[in-house]
């Protein structure tokens, strides 16, 4: 066994857990008109934000009022849906081991309390921090060295219970490949819902004024059936779009909303609103 398979035994044990799930995706595009110029007048302000910190924040709020999709199956003999009462965003990183590349998760708690500079701190943290740092490395080290049927074992143990699963992968999900040429794609997190991001391209939109171009992100969403339905998951969509897109502007709902301020009310030191990544998404 190379160093790369033990340090990607993590992975593996998520994905044989998470084959019981019944995952169904949904797509979107969304004119990041709104972002763009939030994160330009961010930048001479000295601050900068990345996109995922974008989708962390809205995917927050829209899950923190849809209860439904803030859920989790349980039970095989007796199935039944779980709901959460706080908001934790599981975050995909991708970071260098000392075996070659591999996933890690990052989970920010109570994430729709959080406003923007605050989620960014975190995802900052949780993308240069060493390895070794990072919350919850230690579990995944253990669960790398174990032997695989024990390691296996340890995992279904581990997420086993709804609220557990809960501080382990998050309430909801966020990965994005927008680094690289990648316009679309669909994973799935181990949650209700998982939220996936490409590149922002220029792409032609149709409107009131004629066809013109502008920034567009295509926004993926991949529900658990289990949990929520069809319908539930695309309002659920449309309106983490919508608050996207409202992001700079006045709007009913939008980001200028009293019930979404950018700041967030009382905010904990970053380092206390992590919590530990024992899986990873695929």
């Amino acid at each position: 066994m190379t160093g790369a398979d033990r340090a990607r035994r993590h992975t593996r044990y998520f994905l044989d857990w998470s084959r019981g799930a019944a995952p169904v995706h949904l797509g979107a595009d969304v004119v990041m008109t709104g972002v763009q110029r939030h994160r330009a007048a961010a930048r001479e302000r000295g601050a900068s934000y990345s996109v995922v910190s974008y989708l962390l924040y809205a995917g927050a709020r829209v899950l923190a009022a849809h209860p439904e999709a803030n859920a989790g199956a349980a039970g095989r003999l007796l199935p039944r849906t779980v709901r959460h009462d706080r908001v934790h965003a599981k975050l995909a990183l991708d970071r260098d081991t000392p075996h070659g590349r591999a996933v890690h998760t990052a989970v920010l708690r109570d994430a729709d309390r959080l406003g923007l500079p605050a989620l960014q701190r975190l995802v900052d943290r949780c993308r240069d921090a060493p390895l070794e740092e990072l919350p919850g490395a230690a579990g995944v080290r253990l669960l790398d060295r174990l032997p695989p049927p024990l390691g296996r074992l340890a995992f279904r143990a581990a997420v086993a219970r709804p609220g557990r699963r809960a501080d382990l992968l998050g309430t909801f999900s966020v990965s994005s490949l927008g680094h690289r040429r990648v316009d679309t794609f669909h994973s799935y997190g181990g949650t209700a819902v998982t939220l996936t991001a490409g590149r922002i391209a220029p792409r032609p939109v149709a409107g009131p004024a004629g066809t013109t171009t502008v920034p567009v992100l295509r926004l993926g969403l991949t529900f658990d059936h289990r949990v929520i339905d069809g319908a539930a998951a695309a309002d659920v969509l449309e309106e983490i779009v919508q608050l996207l897109e409202a992001c700079d502007a006045a709007l009913p709902g939008g980001w200028d909303d009293p019930r979404h301020p950018l700041d967030g009310p009382g905010q904990a030191d970053p380092a206390d609103r992590a919590g530990g990544p024992l899986a990873v998404l695929p």
